[in-house]
């Protein structure tokens, strides 16, 4: 949020927040995050092992130092992003299930991330280009389709592999393939239409990991909500 403030502001999903309405300093976000980041860090280091310290520490400099300035290069940012949330998934299961369980979770997290976040950028893939953010939805709409199909398949061959590994039982087979299934549906309706079909694939794919996205920075912002400077930086 430090870095993006300006831009946050143009856009209905990001303008509430705290630095977009001057809640907080630049100096206090950046302490903020610095102490908590370095805490963090030597808590797992400390608690858990060096691994899943360095996984927690290698999650914060993807998404600060890679993703969040590749949003306004390169549509290459849809495929960094995603990699934060299984790396954080992946620490977990390093320690419970070892390497091999935390590669096919991390694979599982990676591949829905797709389905969800194109199909979400799809419905204010406006105001993504009007902040200046190269996404998919805007850049190559039928590219955006297509790849939220591709990774849908993709959690087919995933989730077998999680049973394989002894990471789940064989009925996870059966039951996330009755899941996996919906949600491909949806998104070749959505690859069919362009994105038409969109907001049902939002809604399987929220359903399918309880509503968990790329973190909680992506949190939807209401009308209600928003302050008077955010709506003035949105197009008519």
């Amino acid at each position: 949020m430090l870095l993006e403030p300006a831009h946050d502001a143009k856009m209905s999903r990001t303008r509430n927040r705290p630095l977009v309405r001057g809640l907080i300093s630049k100096r206090g976000a950046l302490l903020f995050a610095l102490v908590t980041g370095a805490l963090g860090t030597a808590g797992l280091y400390v608690g858990v092992n060096p691994t899943t310290a360095f996984l927690g520490a290698l999650n914060i400099a993807l998404y600060a130092g890679c993703y969040t300035p590749l949003k306004r290069v390169h549509v290459l940012n849809t495929r960094s992003g995603p990699v934060r949330l299984p790396r954080r998934r992946m620490a977990g299961a390093v320690v419970r299930r070892g390497q091999r369980g935390g590669w096919l979770l991390a694979a599982l997290l990676f591949a829905w991330q797709f389905p969800h976040f194109n199909a979400l950028s799809w419905t204010i893939r406006d105001e993504y280009k009007y902040a200046g953010y190269r996404m998919l939805a805007w850049t190559n709409p039928a590219r955006n389709g297509r790849v939220a199909l591709r990774y849908s398949l993709l959690m087919f061959p995933v989730c077998v592999g999680l049973a394989v590994a002894g990471v789940t039982d064989y009925g996870f087979v059966v039951t996330s393939a009755a899941v996996n299934g919906w949600m491909t549906w949806q998104a070749w309706r959505f690859w069919r239409y362009e994105g038409l079909k969109g907001k049902g694939l939002v809604g399987e794919s929220v359903e399918e990991f309880d509503g968990e996205g790329w973190g909680e920075d992506e949190e939807w912002e209401y009308e209600d909500e928003v302050p008077a400077v955010g709506k003035e930086a949105l197009p008519a």
